[in-house]
Order: C-alpha cells, then sequence, then structure tokens
C-alpha cells in the first residue's frame, strides 16, 4: 500500500516513545498519574443529561439531522453570543453546527485553502490547525508564540511576502498550551491585518469561559469589522464538562459560513439531534456551574503553580485554560525530561514540541484531574527532582 501524499507529509506522532514507557509502567504495576490530556474531570450538569435522555426518546430525533444543525440550536447559540458577549449573530446565515469544533477547524481548511495555499499558525498551537491545513495540500507558516510577547503573535513581524501570499490566520485565545489571553485591543490589530492582507481570520475560542483573577475574555467577533474578515469556532465542551457528547458550532462571517456548511453536507450527516437538544440545556440553563469550574480550575492553577515554585519554577500565572506552560530545566529536551519526570515519579506531563517548533524547551501540565491526584502528582515529582535550574528567558528557543 502506497499512503496519499496528504498522509505522507502529516506530521510524525512525536509521544510514540513516552506512551510505550507509560504502558511498560502500568504493565509493571505501576501507579501512574496523567497530567497529559485536558479532559475535564467533572460531570456534565444534570439538566443537561435529562434533556439528552427526554429528547433521545422521541422518535423524531432518530432520523438523518440536518448537517448545518437545528434552527433551535443555532438560535441558541446566537442568543448566548448575545448574552455573552453583546455580539447580534443571524442563525440562519451565521451559524453552523459541528461535531465538535475540532471536526470544524480542520474542516475550514478544505474550504479556504487550495494546495499551494498559504495558512499562518500559531506555534506553539493546537495541532490541528496545521494539520488541517497539510491536509487541504497548502503550505504552514508557523508564527511563534513568545514569551516576551506574553504569547501573542507579533504580525508586524510577519514578513510582507509572507502575509500577501497567506490565505487565513488561526488563532487561539485563550491559549492552548500556554495559557495566555488576549484583550479586544489585540483583535483590533488582528482585524486591520487580515484587510490589509485579504485574509481570513479563524479564532479558536474553546477556552473563553475558563479564565481566572476576574478577567472575563473578549469574543474576536466582538470587535468591529471582524465579521467581515473571520468566524470563531466554540463548543460546549469545555464551558458545560461535554467534551465526548462532540457538540460545538463555528459563527461569524456568513459566505465562510455557508462554504462551511456546504462541506459539511457533502461529508457528514450533522450531529444527532438529541445531543443538540442538550446543548441548547447547556447554553440556555444554570450558568453557576461555569462559575464553579473558574474556581476550581484557579485553585488547581494555584496548587500548581505553588509547587513549581518550590522546584525552583517562577512562571507568571496563566489567565485562562486549564494548562500551565512551564519551561524544562536546564540541560533537558521537551521529550527527555517528560520521559525523566515519568521514570523518577511516574507522572505523564505533555512535552512541548509535540505543539511545534517553538514549543520546544516547554512543557504543558493539565489541570483536569481530581486536585488530590494532582497534589499528589506534584508531590511525586518534587521528592523526585528537588530543586531544578530554569533558565531566565523563555521563549526564544
Amino acid at each position: 500500500m502506497v499512503e496519499a501524499a496528504r498522509i505522507r507529509n502529516l506530521p510524525p506522532y512525536l509521544f510514540a516513545r513516552i506512551e510505550r514507557l507509560i504502558e511498560e509502567k502500568k504493565q509493571a504495576g505501576v501507579d501512574v498519574i496523567s497530567l497529559g490530556i485536558g479532559d475535564p474531570d467533572q460531570p456534565t450538569p444534570a439538566h443537561v443529561i435529562e434533556a439528552l435522555v427526554r429528547e433521545a426518546y422521541n422518535p423524531a430525533n432518530h432520523q438523518y439531522p440536518s448537517s448545518a444543525g437545528l434552527l433551535a440550536y443555532r438560535q441558541a447559540v446566537a442568543d448566548w453570543y448575545r448574552d455573552r458577549f453583546g455580539v447580534e449573530l443571524d442563525p440562519r446565515t451565521e451559524v453552523v453546527s459541528l461535531i465538535g469544533s475540532k471536526e470544524g477547524i480542520a474542516h475550514i481548511a478544505w474550504c479556504l485553502l487550495d494546495p499551494g495555499d498559504l495558512a499562518l499558525v500559531p506555534d506553539p498551537g493546537y495541532p490541528v490547525y496545521a494539520g488541517g491545513s497539510v491536509l487541504a495540500g497548502a503550505e504552514v507558516y508557523p508564527v511563534p508564540l513568545l514569551a516576551r510577547n506574553r504569547f501573542l503573535p507579533d504580525l508586524a513581524a510577519i514578513p510582507t511576502e509572507v502575509a500577501r501570499r497567506a490565505k487565513v490566520l488561526f488563532l487561539n485565545y485563550p491559549n492552548n498550551p500556554t495559557g495566555a489571553v488576549a484583550r479586544e485591543g489585540f483583535y483590533r490589530e488582528v482585524v486591520a491585518f487580515a484587510r490589509e492582507f485579504d485574509l481570513v481570520v479563524l479564532h479558536d475560542a474553546a477556552y473563553s469561559e475558563i479564565t481566572f483573577d476576574g478577567y472575563r475574555h473578549p469574543s474576536f467577533l466582538q470587535v468591529p469589522g471582524a465579521r467581515e474578515v473571520g468566524i470563531e469556532f466554540h463548543s460546549v465542551s469545555k464551558t458545560y464538562n461535554m467534551t465526548g457528547w462532540r457538540a460545538g458550532w463555528a459563527a461569524g462571517n456568513a459566505a465562510v459560513i455557508d462554504a462551511l456548511a456546504r462541506l459539511k453536507s457533502n461529508i457528514d450527516s450533522g450531529l444527532f439531534q438529541a445531543i443538540q437538544y442538550a446543548a441548547i440545556a447547556a447554553l440556555r440553563g444554570p450558568q453557576e456551574g461555569v462559575a464553579g469550574l473558574r474556581r476550581l480550575y484557579q485553585e488547581r492553577r494555584d496548587l500548581t503553580l505553588g509547587a513549581l515554585r518550590d522546584m525552583g519554577w517562577d512562571i507568571a500565572p496563566p489567565g485562562g485554560t486549564f494548562y500551565v506552560w512551564a519551561p524544562v530545566p536546564e540541560g533537558y529536551t521537551s521529550e527527555s525530561f517528560a520521559e525523566e519526570v515519568l521514570e523518577r515519579a511516574a507522572v505523564v506531563i505533555t512535552p512541548g514540541n509535540g505543539y511545534g517548533r517553538y514549543g520546544e524547551g516547554y512543557f504543558r501540565i493539565s489541570l483536569t484531574l481530581p486536585t488530590e491526584r494532582l497534589a499528589e502528582a506534584l508531590g511525586r515529582m518534587k521528592r523526585a527532582l528537588g530543586r531544578v535550574t530554569v533558565p531566565a528567558l523563555q521563549g526564544d528557543r
């Protein structure tokens, strides 16, 4: 068998060796604690589950759904944007349902990029931005997210000839993996950049409701001119502990939304309607649980930062997401440090090079496990590593 070029061009899977080591430890009976994957450990709200059960018994929901999504679902999304951000959306033309936001992020590249086109992709960044672009046959230009810039892209540093070739700019704030947040002023710069170079902004806002220290994150779409140049991806996954439900949406520029809806009508049959009704219940129902999640993750963030500080790290607190992004100690690469922590502490951390070239020299800790297990994992790391020497300058490696 000869694989298609689009598959051969995908970046290699970087965590294969670490996964083998994890499996070896588990086979030996070692209690391995994973701080790797970001998957909420809290339950989905009861009223959301009840809505799913009720609608699952409705025979009307057992047939093929619309690939664009129930109008009632899209209306709930539009209402949520109005109430949360003051953004008015037309649910018929400016919102499309997704089978989780990841699906839409991967497929949007097929809508906007032809072979040989150029995509501007944040680095470090969620791998699907580059992966979807590669699958569409496009070239990827990594846009560095550096510590000295608070992990925001320096748009002025992108060479003019590169910006002129680019068709799309992927962004993600609050940011995975760095935990950085953005302000409205940054999004205004993004809109001006997109207008100057005639490109489409693709903003992943999956973590907009997971922010700390009282900060409420803006939507890209609330900035004047944003809907003229781009769209935003979101979902109920992180906000309502529904990662496995795969319910998301894209919203914004009507022409881009139409292109994505047309693509989806050719390759999928939409999202199970009972799940859409459950997502409506999440968006329209009580929101106190979301505030509780923010408090829980901030408690875990502070616990983690305190433990790392005791070991020699001095890290600015992340403003959002449920991740802590930290530089590896001197003398290590991202992967060698992850292997060391696994070997000596039986704790899994994610090596930063899995998120791109500029992720090398960092590691990521996820806060999505019970607080007592997180504390145990951090205690193991303290006992195994003692005090380490951390480079004073991060971000330019």
